[in-house]
């Protein structure tokens, strides 16, 4: 019960937040299938994994980094909401844990790249998105973020001890596009498999993220 007050909650303040703050622009190729779907999204900004809720209605967990969980109170209301805790050094429990929360009914957001993606540009693909999916089964929706440079504001910072950066999006232009559901199949443990699925996941994302840049600019 608490829970479900708390997670209604934060939906208020990230939509209304949203709506005040940012110029939000999302636009579906199709509607979502039934059941629970892995989106898989580039990653311009430490703020991505909370607009990103506004995608849903119902709860969504987005796998998120250790070190933003170790930032008081923020922290401990993801480990509340059932964000999942990406820890380096233990992929295959993350991994795990998100087709446990899968199978509940629950979808989840997973970035391919793992890190923030460069300014206009994109890293390659790490191989949990691809093994997700082929071990869980669900169908894949790629999301292409775009967001204006000039609105970003990097904060260095120390997390889990080490130095960082953050990179606030607070304001601007905040444009999605959700595409088309991809479907795999196969053996999570096949090398060349996993990297094909992989690559052709992030192809998806790097031009929707294009058609959110194209849509955000007016070009």
């Amino acid at each position: 019960m608490f829970s479900k007050l708390l997670y209604e909650i934060g939906r208020f303040v990230i939509t209304t937040y949203v709506r005040l703050m940012l110029k939000l622009d999302i636009r579906w190729h199709e509607k979502l299938p039934e059941g629970p779907v892995l989106f898989a999204a580039n990653h311009p900004s430490t703020t991505d994994p909370i607009y990103i809720q506004v995608l849903l209605s119902k709860p969504l967990s987005v796998m998120i980094t250790s070190k933003v969980f170790s930032i008081p109170l923020l922290g401990a209301y993801m480990r509340k909401m059932k964000q999942i805790c990406v820890t380096p050094g233990h992929g295959e429990a993350v991994l795990e844990e998100a087709h446990q929360t899968l199978e509940t009914g629950r979808s989840v957001t997973i970035f391919p790249e793992g890190l923030i993606s460069p300014v206009d540009g994109f890293h390659a693909p790490r191989s949990g998105v691809a093994r997700l999916a082929l071990k869980s089964g669900v169908p894949v929706v790629p999301l292409g973020i775009y967001l204006s440079e000039k609105g970003c504001k990097r904060v260095p910072t120390k997390l889990e001890g080490e130095p960082d950066i953050i990179t606030w999006y607070l304001r601007g232009p905040y444009a999605i596009t959700v595409g088309r559901a991809l479907r795999f199949s196969g053996d999570p443990s096949d090398k060349t498999l996993v990297r094909r699925t992989a690559e052709h996941i992030m192809e998806q994302i790097r031009l929707l993220a294009q058609e959110s840049r194209q849509r955000a600019m007016g070009v």
